[in-house]
């Protein structure tokens, strides 16, 4: 399959949270955090309720913390109403299950529903989407129905979907989660295709090993923040101690 010539973004990449607090019911998810995200490649790992999901609901405005402040490509998150409108065109979340994301019964459809949303109209959106399946050797995909793609062909659409309307920012809650080998293979070339900022929540801790900072977070704190292979060692060796240790005391 031919690979797109990576775009650029759109402006320099920037999100800051200040000193953030987040409260879900009786749980206080984060409590004063304070990040600066500006690396191309960032992953996130970290076991389940560590905070992953709910620090992309913050940086796409979807949760609003109780203290502190998001402020995305300059786009305060609890800003002007035209400050969160600015805010979809900077940022993408693509969710674990791409059922939860697609809305239109074909492919096209979909692409093209990411560009009128923005105010193209619907001629000229339609004739980018076959050009964007075009230049991505996906021609053939324009008039197929979302009902008949497997579980990695709609994850592939959905990231399609966010990348035709080229926000700065991607951010991917474990994209890989329910995907077979050869899909993996197919969506992380996608993403190496691409010029815009990548963000990734996984447990497959392969798919950002390589990255230029990964963050593991954990009960909502940054425990280790660095370079991908160092701190996706650590964290597998902390759960390998983990899990040893549960098994001695199963023995007990």
């Amino acid at each position: 399959m031919p690979q797109p010539t990576p775009t650029h973004p759109l402006v320099p990449y920037s999100i800051r949270l200040e000193s953030v607090t987040l409260v879900r019911g009786e749980q206080r998810v984060f409590d004063g955090l304070t990040l600066s995200l500006d690396e191309a490649r960032i992953g996130l790992v970290g076991d389940n309720g560590a905070g992953k999901s709910s620090l992309f609901r913050l940086i796409s405005g979807l949760d609003q913390p109780q203290q502190g402040r998001v402020v995305v490509h300059g786009c305060d998150t609890q800003g002007t109403q035209a400050d969160r409108r600015q805010l979809s065109q900077h940022v993408g979340l693509m969710f674990q299950n791409p059922d939860d994301q697609i809305i239109f019964p074909t492919v096209a459809e979909e692409l093209a529903f990411s560009l009128t949303a923005r105010g193209e109209t619907r001629q000229a959106a339609r004739e980018r989407t076959r050009e964007f399946l075009a230049e991505r050797g996906l021609a053939a995909w324009a008039g197929r129905a979302i009902g008949e793609l497997s579980q990695g062909q709609r994850q592939q659409v959905c990231l399609l979907a966010l990348q035709i309307g080229q926000p700065a920012t991607l951010l991917l809650d474990e994209p890989f989660a329910s995907l077979d080998l050869l899909s993996q293979a197919r969506l992380a070339a996608q993403l190496e295709a691409t010029g815009q900022q990548i963000v990734v929540s996984t447990h497959l801790l392969e798919h950002v090993y390589d990255f230029e900072r990964v963050l593991w977070l954990e009960q909502g704190r940054v425990r280790a923040d660095g370079p991908g292979r160092e701190v996706c060692e650590a964290y597998a060796e902390n759960v390998r101690q983990r899990a040893e240790a549960e098994r001695g005391a199963g023995r007990a």
